[in-house]
């Protein structure tokens, strides 16, 4: 399933609105009232309802907060990107907002509403609940609705009834989908087309996604035709021995002489000079559409070499384990890293048949072993890595060990803070894995046997034990009702229960 897909889907959408509103209402009622949960909502609401409470949102409340006031909304339109692909928008949802008794509403990237049109009836309606030009829809604001919500997952999101947080809204249904500034990829605004909930349509959240993808288009194509313009205003011109580029406000690289010497895109600041990716220093020239950036062409000498090596090993969470040598940050193939992390934990060394069987149990093979460690040694250095036995000659750290010596020395917290996660979890190294749950079970025993609430709420969202039941229950137990972490703890464990 796509992720427009996972955030646009429900389970219930066979049912009548009124059918689906109702089974809604009790899911809503059940989670936030710490009742029985027979049916968790939708992971996307599950999780805006967590974000929404974090951020101290009354379910009760009745309106959003109204952020700009009606003689500030022509210059804030006339300034955003949005504006000029307002006709098209209006264009092609105008019929659902006739026929169908909708509004259509449009915000700004932190949830603004700067644009409304729709069905006059409606209006005044809408106007009671908050939803005109001038107030603040984002999560933090109102809690979960489709607008907030589709900037907070960049991504389509429909949100029927009492999926809203906010109990006012639970007549009412909407889809939203973000439009993309096609520059500098990030979200500009939010499509919105909101009504009551009996005339929803199952179309209308293909409409709402593929009319923001068709803004998305014409975006782009005028950034085509700006830069086609500019490019033909400003001509590049170089000395000799010196490469340039022109780029864009936004640090996009539009021209450049030569080629080949400039990345796609520049971190810009206020200062006259910028450090590009290679290391190379540019002095900056401001123009009125954009910078001139400069510099001689020369070979970067390399940095010398500290005389003490230092290795640092980072291989527990999902994300791509990565080492640090010398101050150089690389990523590592996970065969790679399960090596480095066996020779880390074994400072005297291995053999070849010792390494293997860690590696791959009574299947080792020497020879597998004798490749990956060329291509360690590779990269991180020969110098680094000794053969006969296999051994590290650096000075070595891992948050793995880190991790394991703050939970030896019972500082949980720090323990925690080490450990991302669970040790390589693609790996099947039978070591890996031993390594991995008895780190799991030792922070998980470590955390309970304290019964500290602040130290069982940090485990509670951390990826250890974000799963866990036992903890969960624990935490619902020792935080007092009118902590404001209760209400997002009781949606998690209500979330686990159904699960």
């Amino acid at each position: 399933m796509s992720c427009d897909a996972e955030h646009l889907a429900d389970e219930d959408e066979h049912l009548a609105p009124r059918e689906r509103a109702r089974a809604l209402a009790e899911t809503f009622d059940a989670v936030l009232g710490q009742g029985t949960v027979r049916r968790a909502p939708r992971p996307v609401v599950s999780a805006s309802w967590e974000r929404s409470l974090a951020a101290h949102v009354d379910p009760e409340r009745r309106s959003p907060p109204v952020v700009h006031a009606p003689d500030e909304l022509d210059d804030l339109r006339a300034a955003h990107p949005l504006n000029a692909v307002m006709p098209l928008l209006r264009s092609a949802l105008a019929g659902v907002a006739d026929e169908v008794a909708h509004l259509v509403l449009v915000t700004d990237g932190a949830g603004h509403v700067l644009w409304r049109d729709g069905d006059r009836e409606l209006l005044g309606r809408a106007d009671r609940v908050g939803l005109f030009p001038g107030t603040d829809w984002s999560e933090g604001a109102i809690g979960t609705n489709a607008m907030g919500t589709a900037l907070a997952v960049g991504a389509p999101v429909q949100i029927h009834s009492a999926e809203h947080l906010v109990r006012t809204y639970h007549s009412w249904t909407c889809v939203a989908a973000p439009v993309h500034d096609p520059d500098t990829g990030a979200v500009i605004g939010v499509l919105d087309v909101s009504g009551p909930l009996q005339t929803v349509h199952p179309a209308l959240a293909q409409l709402v996604a593929a009319t923001a993808r068709l803004a998305e288009d014409q975006l782009r194509v005028r950034v085509a035709i700006a830069d086609h313009n500019l490019r033909l205003r400003l001509p590049l011109s170089r000395r000799d021995g010196e490469a340039a580029a022109f780029v864009t406000p936004s640090g996009r690289v539009l021209a450049a002489e030569p080629d080949g010497r400039w990345p796609a895109r520049v971190q810009l600041d206020d200062t006259d000079q910028v450090t590009l990716p290679d290391g190379r220093e540019a002095q900056v020239e401001r123009l009125p559409d954009g910078c001139l950036l400069r510099t001689a062409v020369r070979r970067a000498r390399p940095a010398p070499r500290p005389a003490a090596h230092a290795l640092s090993l980072r291989c527990t969470g999902e994300g791509t384990p990565t080492v640090v040598v010398d101050g150089r940050w690389i990523p590592l193939p996970l065969r790679l890293a399960e090596v480095l992390l066996l020779l880390a934990r074994h400072p005297d060394g291995l053999t070849g048949e010792q390494l293997a069987r860690l590696l791959y149990g009574d299947r080792g093979n020497q020879t597998t072993v004798r490749g990956e460690i060329r291509r360690l040694r590779a990269v991180v250095g020969a110098d680094l890595l000794q053969t006969r036995p296999y051994r590290l000659v650096a000075e070595v750290a891992s948050d793995v060990e880190t991790a394991g010596r703050a939970l030896a020395a019972r500082r949980v917290d720090a323990a925690l803070s080490a450990c991302r996660g669970p040790v390589l979890p693609r790996s099947e190294a039978p070591t890996i894995r031993q390594l991995s749950d008895e780190l799991t079970a030792g922070l998980r025993r470590a955390v309970l046997a304290a019964d500290d609430p602040e130290l069982l709420h940090t485990f509670s969202t951390h990826p250890l034990g974000e799963h866990d039941g036992a903890v969960h229950d624990r935490l619902a137990e020792l935080l007092p009702p009118d902590d404001p972490r209760s209400a997002s703890v009781a949606v998690r464990r209500a979330r686990l229960l159904a699960d």
